[in-house]
């Protein structure tokens, strides 16, 4: 089994962030495919609100990103320049390392 270091980013989203969630997506949608056309995405999606598929007016809570970069360093330099990060979407931004083990 191929066991690659992947680093996990969690997003955190001011109050209130819906209308500058909308608005600023195609942006960090465009972030994310650039690291799944070097083949280093795992898993990108957001973290709602409330304990619901489609949290409608409860909206969400930040995101959640898993891809593999060379290091911790790349990894949060990444994340610092996700367009949620730099347009104000996120008020802070977390990066842990992260080791797969399944599925293989």
């Amino acid at each position: 089994m191929n066991r690659q270091l992947l680093y996990t980013i969690i997003g955190h989203d001011v109050a209130d962030s819906g209308a500058l969630r909308q608005k600023i997506r195609p942006q960090h949608l465009e972030h994310l495919r650039q690291l799944q056309a070097e083949g280093r995405l795992v898993a990108a999606g957001p973290r709602p609100a409330v304990d619901a598929v489609d949290p409608d007016a409860a909206g969400y809570a930040g995101s959640v990103v898993i891809a593999a970069f060379d290091n911790i360093d790349d990894a949060r330099a990444w994340a610092d320049t996700d367009p949620y990060m730099t347009g104000g979407v996120f008020e802070r931004v977390e990066v842990f390392p992260f080791v797969r083990v399944l599925p293989e």
